[in-house]
């Protein structure tokens, strides 16, 4: 008795999510008619020691698990149920029956209670909330450097060409998805009522947020195939192949993720349509296949980019005689490591999981949270923040604003020196 008052700052959340859930989920209704016919068939029989008759807690149904007759003073054990979220099958929940043939009762509500608070393995239930945090600060992190780099190529109209063109869209894919990741995390994850009941608001966040995160690999797809058919065809319009990648990298992801709504909307059964679709399910694969293709086409595109760049650089480099080979591998290496990341090659490892127990598991899971969840800040970083053009206009932006702030006098001195040197010379200047 008194092992369940020192836990009931804990166990007063399990009593919680037990009355959220007690209204959806399973077929309650079968699983207490199924307890009934148990209670009945049991007869006089008693769980627990009990040499001769005496006080005893009957069998009850607690709105999860069936609880048989139990002999006083001791405790009944069932195996946690699986159909809650976070729950193992394999441990087990128990309810305890006082000396006086009562059920225990919450101290906090006064209401009859199960201890549920085992069926959680605590170790693994931190070790994810760990998880979740990295996916956190690294889905906030990135996207405030991919609005800032938003803020920056739009900002600078001299920046404007096809291939910021495509950056910028890459860069509001990420945006979107990123935002709509830290939504789920924030607002889906702790609301264990909203997965139970998944309505309607959580289904259309979980389409969407897929829907952003095939854009991204749509968007490392177009990304590649601009970068190869620029190296390898020498004459192609930019502007009619920026519109077309336009269309395909928006538009694709829409015709996936339609299909993969109507399949398991109309065909998914119950348990595949519970916690606003989060549950790993054999409709899944109507979203792997197109990212894996378009994964396995980037490490084409990106093959061939390397090899062109190879054989541009290697002639120049013969001249050079034998210090030209090692500098035209690093500048291959170097152009392959800036072109990872914008492609998203580091997603090849994602379907190899390790199997659940497996002791590579948790080394799999840190890595795939930083992959995931910092490859936005990577892009920005590479292709705005280090960009050589970005960089040259925040000087040049820098300098004007700093020139301007000058007092009046030394303004006006600039510009008569710059009038006398760039414009035509003045009446009776030629003397000077």
């Amino acid at each position: 008795m008194s092992e369940q008052s020192s836990n009931s700052s804990s166990i007063g959340s399990t009593a919680a999510i037990a009355e959220s859930v007690a209204e959806s989920g399973p077929d309650f209704d079968a699983l207490r008619a199924a307890c009934n016919a148990r209670l009945n068939g049991s007869g006089s029989h008693l769980l627990g020691p009990s040499p001769e008759p005496g006080p005893f807690c009957p069998g009850t149904f607690d709105g999860w698990l069936c609880w048989p007759d139990t002999a006083a003073g001791t405790s009944a054990y069932e195996l946690c149920p699986d159909f809650i979220t976070g729950f193992d099958p394999t441990r087990y929940a128990h309810k305890e029956c006082g000396s006086d043939g009562e059920w225990f009762k919450h101290p906090l509500n006064n209401k009859t209670w199960s201890n549920y608070t085992t069926c959680v393995n605590l170790d693994d239930l931190e070790w994810k909330h760990n998880v979740n945090l990295i996916y956190e600060v690294g889905y906030g992190i990135s996207l405030l450097a991919i609005l800032l780099s938003l803020a920056i190529l739009g900002y600078f109209k001299t920046l404007k060409c096809a291939r910021i063109t495509l950056h910028m869209n890459l860069f509001a894919s990420f945006a979107a998805n990123n935002s709509l990741w830290l939504l789920w995390y924030l607002m889906v994850m702790p609301n264990t009522e909203l997965l139970q009941d998944s309505p309607a608001r959580c289904v259309a966040l979980h389409i969407n947020l897929h829907y952003f995160l095939l854009t991204n690999y749509s968007w490392m797809l177009c990304e590649g195939f601009y970068l190869h058919t620029v190296l390898v065809s020498a004459f192609i319009s930019e502007k009619r192949l920026v519109k077309w990648l336009i269309a395909f990298g928006w538009g694709s992801p829409a015709v996936v993720i339609f299909v993969y709504s109507m399949a398991r909307g109309l065909g998914g059964s119950a348990d595949q349509k519970i916690h606003c679709w989060m549950s790993p399910t054999d409709y899944d694969n109507i979203l792997v296949v197109p990212v894996c293709i378009s994964m396995f086409l980037n490490l084409l595109f990106l093959c061939n980019i390397v090899r062109v760049v190879l054989l541009k650089l290697n002639a120049p480099a013969s001249i050079q005689g034998s210090c030209g080979p090692s500098r035209t591998v690093l500048q291959a290496f170097r152009a392959t490591l800036l072109l990872v990341p914008l492609l998203g090659l580091q997603y090849i490892v994602t379907p190899f999981r390790p199997a659940p127990g497996h002791p590579w598991e948790n080394t799999y899971e840190i890595i795939s949270a930083f992959t995931a969840s910092f490859q936005g800040l990577c892009v920005a970083t590479l292709f705005c923040f280090f960009n050589g053009e970005v960089i040259a206009q925040v000087k040049r932006k820098w300098r004007m604003l700093c020139f301007s702030n000058r007092p009046r006098t030394n303004s006006y001195t600039a510009t008569q020196v710059s009038f006398v040197r760039c414009g035509p010379p003045l009446p009776g200047e030629e003397k000077v």
